[in-house]
């Protein structure tokens, strides 16, 4: 499927018949010494694309690239491998200068447009904060959402306060049923109080709607992980106990894959969380590598977990590269800055609460929905 022009910006690779790039040398690999151990000066990967200079100007883009890894170099194929799976004998990439010194050039402005002039060098309000207008910023999402749900891979990483609220359950489920989700990545919290929401209609014992505490509230999540374990899982709980609504049911219903990562503190857990970190890692990696939008919704860790699995770009069947668009929606600026700091700097922060954002964004959609 070839990229959209209105809605995904065009890539514009680097030049490589440039001067500069006349006397680049071509990049040195050198094999790992065993397994899960590389050799020195190994080249370790960013989320934005990277070249690799194989031999008579050749310069090869690795198709998928991802923070802190490694590139497998083997004739043409360049693979982007974590260090923990490195096996003896892996030709390990080298090279530690990204502007083709070692054979490997980092190109960061792939989606920028080609600008007439320079921008100012200086200006007020660079980075989104509480003060930030975010108008914009939801009409392009709109338009990216409308364009992924049939050319995409949608992803949300949810927070439990998702399932806090009332209206904005309604609207996450409105929002898997009408295909503008195609994977949920949260943890137990967010799962249990979906499912105590759809049951007894509170989250952590407050009503969703009115915020009243109910008498012996908080046994209600803990009821429900008791029951969904009960009955071996999270389907059937949902079968069992003839769950009509949530996000947990919209994902069962419309088939959407969900992960679930464990963490020290989960009461419980449900059957499905994955309690092995690493297991938990390989799983969000999947979608990690489908993913062309995602959406981190009220939940600091798995945004920076799972933002540091994702790269800024994807590149497509039709060999045409198309950025990958990652959104954190948070009260504060912290949860952006931290993935920025980590590299991940193509996050766009959405400064609000999780309930008004998923409320907004489906009182939108659904207008264009038959």
């Amino acid at each position: 499927m070839s990229v959209h022009p209105e809605v995904i910006p065009k890539f514009h690779p680097p030049d490589f018949s440039l001067p500069f790039f006349a006397d680049r040398p071509i990049v040195r690999v050198e094999a790992a010494p065993h397994d899960g151990v590389l050799p020195d000066n190994f080249h370790a990967t960013s989320n934005h694309p990277e070249y690799l200079q194989v031999g008579e100007g050749r310069w090869l883009l690795a198709a998928e690239s991802r923070m802190d890894c490694v590139l497998v170099l083997r004739g043409d194929e360049i693979e982007v491998v974590e260090p923990r799976r490195v096996k003896k004998g892996d030709p390990v990439v080298l090279g530690r200068r990204e502007n083709g010194e070692d054979g490997i050039y980092l190109h960061v402005t792939g989606f920028q447009p080609l600008l007439e002039k320079d921008p100012d060098k200086f200006s007020f309000r660079n980075r989104g904060t509480r003060e930030t207008p975010f108008s914009r910023s939801y009409d392009e999402l709109y338009q990216v959402l409308r364009y992924d749900r049939d050319n995409g891979c949608i992803a949300w990483v949810l927070g439990p306060a998702v399932a806090f609220d009332h209206d904005s359950r309604n609207a996450m489920e409105g929002l898997i049923d009408s295909g503008y989700c195609h994977v949920v990545l949260a943890g137990n919290a967010l799962a249990t109080h979906d499912l105590e929401a759809s049951r007894f209609r509170t989250g952590l014992g407050q009503d969703i709607y009115t915020q009243a505490v109910q008498p012996l509230g908080h046994y209600n999540h803990l009821d429900m992980i008791n029951e969904v374990r009960r009955k071996g899982g999270i389907a059937n709980a949902i079968e069992g106990l003839g769950l009509r609504d949530g996000i947990m049911y919209a994902c069962e219903k419309k088939k959407i894959p969900y992960v679930l990562a464990g963490s020290i503190r989960d009461d419980g857990p449900l059957p499905e969380v994955i309690g092995d970190v690493y297991r938990a890692q390989d799983e969000m990696r999947v979608y990690a590598r489908q993913a062309t939008t995602v959406i981190a919704l009220a939940t600091q860790l798995h945004s920076i977990a799972f933002g540091n699995m994702v790269p800024s770009y994807r590149v497509q069947p039709d060999g045409t590269v198309r950025p990958v668009y990652f959104y954190v929606v948070d009260m504060t600026e912290f949860c952006v800055d931290k993935l920025a700091n980590r590299g991940s700097a193509q996050a766009q922060g959405i400064l609000t609460n999780a309930q008004d954002f998923v409320v907004n964004l489906w009182n939108n959609l659904k207008l264009t929905e038959p």
